[in-house]
């Protein structure tokens, strides 16, 4: 154990320690091993227990990380710019998935025009951020709060915009190895009453499938799969009936994401502002998070008839949608504090050291205009 780090408190450690006890039921029941996305399923959503599922707050300072909607208002009233246009070709709807605190919400719902709006549905498996998301919205918005709708499953058709931040990293992914002698499909076991990595010849077609066809030319190498990721971009492009897809994550095209210097992958966990390397650190209490290869989601998404619309940093569509001009509507008086404060989080939202470079913003759609504001400068699609 890092004695570096935060120690729980009794409830989050006796928490840590239920679901420590059920994944540890779950390896002996497999013959002391299960795949590591089995791990990750179990640590991050088992209910009540889990790091989604549990009732610690996850995001902004008192939690683990935080996001661009948690930082400042400024990225969501700059998202609705690009929005605004699509809803109006569509049926008015907009379908947040992992919705946070609330705060992309909120701003969204301020920054949209009100008749261009008719609903606005989030899907989030956390009870705690539901409970917030909603709290928050009636607080900030009461005008607006009946046009928002949770939802508990996937709508059978979708007629608007599904927005994703931050939401394909947190799910689970296949951990492989690469080596002279073959391919190894990485897993946990239990060794001196410990979680430990373990790995074992790949037989699950669907991951020797995918292995086989990104084979690093660097041995030895290990990196990680993004079947469920795919899976997720693939059901909601079926399910589309008319209007676009964006997510905002980061990752990178599939020849960044298997360059010979990630040789160890990109997994990594996120506890009270620590990035954790070891990612049997107290279950549940931990995030776990993998970045996203932009290039399988697209591939997920075209191949099941979407229009790849763009790909481009997150900076470009920010700089590219005006988020400059954005902050001088909302903060007119450039020598007051709030305009010194907003611009100091914007510059943390673009800016290439931060978050301007690393997250990536995706578009695909069906039936909707496929010139879109936000991808008019340094457009990437080539590179997937």
């Amino acid at each position: 154990m890092n004695k570096n780090l935060p120690y729980p408190d009794t409830s989050a450690e006796h928490a840590s320690l239920t679901l420590q006890e059920q994944i540890a039921n779950e390896i002996q029941s497999h013959n002391n091993w299960i795949s590591f996305n089995d791990y990750m399923q179990i640590a991050l959503f088992t209910p009540s227990l889990g790091y989604y599922t549990g009732g610690s707050h996850k995001i902004g300072s008192a939690g683990d990380f935080v996001t661009a909607p948690s930082m400042t208002p400024l990225f969501g009233l700059t998202l609705a710019r690009q929005l605004a246009p699509l809803l109006q070709q569509t049926a008015g709807n907009v379908y947040e998935f992992g919705a946070g605190t609330g705060e992309l919400a909120v701003s969204l719902l301020a920054g949209l025009p009100e008749t261009a709006l008719q609903h606005y549905y989030i899907m989030d498996v956390s009870p705690e951020l539901k409970q917030r998301q909603l709290e928050l919205i009636q607080k900030q918005l009461p005008r607006h709060a009946d046009k928002v709708v949770f939802l508990d499953s996937l709508p059978e058709e979708f007629d608007g915009v599904i927005i994703g931040n931050e939401v394909l990293d947190a799910m689970p992914c296949e951990v492989v190895r690469w080596t002279e002698q073959g391919t190894e499909q990485m897993g946990v076991s239990i060794v001196d009453d410990r979680f430990t990595w373990a790995s074992r010849p790949v037989i699950d077609e669907r991951i020797l499938t995918e292995a086989m066809r990104i084979q690093p030319d660097k041995l030895p190498f290990t990196s990680e799969l993004h079947l469920n990721q795919s899976a997720f971009i693939a059901t909601l492009a079926q399910r589309i009936h008319r209007g676009a897809i964006i997510m905002i994550d980061y990752g990178f095209d599939e020849a960044q994401y298997y360059h010979p210097q990630r040789s160890m992958g990109t997994l990594i966990g996120h506890y009270r502002h620590h990035v954790v390397d070891d990612p049997f650190f107290w279950p549940g209490l931990m995030d776990l998070t993998c970045h996203v290869n932009f290039t399988a989601m697209a591939q997920a998404a075209v191949d099941n008839d979407l229009d790849l619309i763009g790909y481009t940093s997150q900076a470009h569509f920010l700089f590219n949608l005006g988020i400059t001009e954005v902050l001088l509507n909302e903060h007119p008086d450039v020598n007051s504090k709030e305009y010194l404060q907003a611009a100091a989080a914007m510059q943390k939202l673009v800016a290439p050291h931060e978050m301007g470079e690393l997250f990536k913003v995706m578009a695909t759609g069906k039936n909707v205009d496929v010139d879109w504001q936000g991808f008019a400068v340094g457009d990437w699609c080539h590179k997937l």
